[in-house]
């Protein structure tokens, strides 16, 4: 009943702001806020008068606080009208709530201690102070956390004094308005007297995280002068200090701080130099780049790696020289590292030096340049690739076909069908063709890629031959298909099979013409399923009319009487949702070869037509519940039946 009132209420206050809202637009601030206090000074409801208070908070000015004041003791209301006159300019506010403290007890004087800590009122000093021992924990540690956002040298003294006689209970509020009086002095840049206060709270038995929290301000408060304390974290074997330590490490600026780290990294126990050197890389310092530099050529695998990937968010030119050396490197860990790395430096400093390289490099050094050349498709670097495409290693001669294949325009496509044609293997065919399709994939301009290889198709062996047809299919233009589809006639066996499973993979539905005239004529068994099935995915993607598709698949049903054929038909006429689909269906339910492929046929058309065709659908299922003698497909066909039922 309770959550019930409360919706209620919140749906009222809904309900009047919008209502409200036109005639508000037009109101000035002043009309709205005296609008507001007629409201709360009638007999409204709650929930409209805590909507006004709403608005004060926005327009209201001293004159509101008389009126918002007494509403402090009030239950349901107090926290919309600390809401304004938390916002509210101007000292009547404050003195308003001062005056509230000693005639408030409970959550509703935590509350308004808290209002006066958000308003930061310096003359609530002793205020706050009588609250510090009051019996209710909760207040006193109200009162401690809001003499803490006042801040300033009277609630200091307050706050340091209540650390030492406040019940343990309300100690860690005391200890956190220490720190937050801390940390106004910070920002005002009376450091000194931060560092003060930070000590002693660092001193006083309290709990584990006051401590933490006032180490960290005082390591900051400190300045230069706070290498020592730094250390001192860092080397305790206390993880949450050395946590506390890593975090200032990142915070106290100064080249000192930087060069001093640096000399405490080479200290510290293996096990922590990774997150010391993480937390020297996330320094704002221009000295940082040398100290990961250093530790990025030599030392532990671990720290290589932190040194490695650090520089590529902070390296600099001479980064890219130190990361093109560990690119070569035997661990696949650290090569692979310093790649990423380079990723994210500037282009032109790691492709120039990448450029100057590659001719000089040998043996693993250059098939790791040759790689990464190709993955950062660096046009300049061509010709090396080339180069390295043609290499007597082999796996040099990998690295560089599939650089090329990364970094080929459709004007470098010539260099890829020089080495298709000098290619001796099968398997170098092979490497060729998939850095041809590599290439053809990524570039957007297709009719030039075909402009490059359609001249080389009429003049290539067959082997060539054959990896170019293949290749065509990437490209994908309406001349490419017209080379394929006369490749169908050519009269080398090898060439025929690569053009009819060329056309098979073909991806746009203008090869279908084609590919049903291979089905009409060819007396190769294996060309034919080849172009059956490439018919059926063809028109499960045609954006053709229903009937269209279905007229087409009545005719290739007309061509074959295998199983296997009508098997692979069954399964594209089931995504056709259409009545027709069903009657092409249903005289193969009575063929046990390849009934049970018709049944699941028929259950999807059925399901696909029950909201457009539900008489149809409803035949459809009704036959399979009662003549199907599979039960699966009986249960399929009763949950139709269902839907259709639900529809009706």
């Amino acid at each position: 009943m309770k959550n019930m009132i409360q919706r209620l209420a919140c749906c009222a206050i809904i309900l009047a702001v919008a209502t409200a809202a036109s005639a508000a637009d037009s109101q000035t601030s002043a009309e709205k806020a005296r609008q507001a206090l007629g409201v709360l000074q009638s007999g409204a409801s709650p929930e409209e008068k805590a909507l006004a208070c709403k608005r004060l908070a926005v327009y209201g000015q001293a004159d509101a606080v008389p009126v918002l004041a007494p509403l402090l003791t009030d239950e349901h209301l107090a926290s919309w009208a600390r809401i304004a006159l938390e916002a509210i300019p101007g000292p009547a506010a404050d003195d308003a709530l001062r005056s509230a403290v000693n005639k408030l007890q409970g959550k509703l004087l935590v509350g308004t201690i808290n209002t006066i800590g958000v308003r930061r009122d310096a003359k609530a000093v002793s205020v706050l102070a009588a609250k510090l021992t009051d019996a209710d924990a909760e207040v006193a540690s109200a009162a401690a956390v809001a003499l803490g956002h006042v801040g300033g040298v009277q609630a200091a003294k307050v706050l340091e004094k209540s650390l030492t006689g406040a019940p343990a209970e309300v100690c860690s509020a005391a200890a956190q308005g220490c720190i937050l009086c801390a940390e106004q002095f910070v920002a005002k840049k009376e450091f000194p007297k931060a560092a003060k206060l930070y000590d002693v709270v660092r001193k006083a038995p309290l709990p584990k995280q006051r401590i933490l929290e006032a180490t960290r301000g005082a390591i900051l408060a400190r300045q230069s002068g706070g290498m020592p304390l730094l250390l001192e974290t860092l080397r305790s074997p206390d993880k949450a200090m050395f946590g506390i330590g890593l975090s200032a490490a990142r915070e106290l600026p100064g080249r000192a701080v930087t060069d001093g780290l640096a000399v405490e990294l080479d200290k510290t126990a293996p096990g922590r130099q990774a997150p010391l050197l993480l937390a020297i890389a996330d320094r704002n310092d221009p000295s940082v780049p040398s100290v990961l530099l250093r530790h990025a050529k030599i030392g532990e695998k671990e720290l290589r790696l932190v040194a490695i990937e650090s520089l590529g968010h902070q390296g600099n030119a001479a980064a890219v020289l130190v990361l093109l050396d560990v690119v070569v490197e035997a661990d696949a860990d650290l090569a692979t590292a310093a790649k990423t790395s380079l990723a994210a430096l500037p282009a032109k400093q790691v492709d120039e030096q990448l450029c100057t390289r590659l001719p000089q490099a040998a043996g693993t050094k250059r098939r790791a340049l040759t790689e990464l050349a190709g993955q950062r498709q660096v046009a300049a670097a061509m010709p090396e690739l080339t180069k390295a495409a043609g290499d007597s290693d082999a796996a040099i001669r990998t690295a560089g076909l599939k650089a090329l294949g990364e970094t080929a325009s459709a004007a470098d496509l010539g260099a890829l069908t020089d080495l298709l044609a000098k290619a001796k293997s099968d398997d170098e065919i092979s490497a060729v063709q998939e850095a041809l399709e590599s290439a053809c994939a990524r570039i957007t301009d297709k009719a030039a890629c075909a402009d490059k290889l359609l001249p080389c198709l009429s003049s290539s062996a067959t082997p060539a031959k054959c990896a170019l047809l293949r290749v065509l299919v990437v490209v994908g233009t309406a001349n490419a298909l017209d080379a394929v589809r006369a490749s169908i006639a050519n009269n080398d066996p090898k060439v025929r099979d690569a053009a009819v499973r060329t056309l098979a993979d073909w991806p746009e539905t203008p090869a279908l013409p084609a590919l049903l005239e291979v089905l009409g004529n060819t007396q190769d068994d294996s060309h034919r399923f080849l172009a059956l099935r490439g018919c059926v995915r063809l028109l499960e993607s045609s954006t053709q009319a229903a009937s269209d598709k279905v007229k087409t698949f009545s005719g290739l049903l007309a061509r074959t009487e295998r199983a296997d054929d009508r098997k692979v038909i069954l399964s594209g006429l089931a995504n056709v949702a259409d009545p027709a689909a069903l009657k092409l269906v249903e005289p193969l339910l009575s063929n046990a070869d390849v009934q049970a492929e018709a049944e699941l046929a028929m259950l999807k058309i059925a399901g696909g037509l029950v909201k457009s065709a539900p008489a149809e659908a409803k035949a459809a299922a009704t036959k399979l519940q009662v003549e199907s003698k599979n039960e699966t497909t009986q249960n399929k066909a009763a949950k139709i039946l269902s839907e259709l039922e639900k529809n009706r």
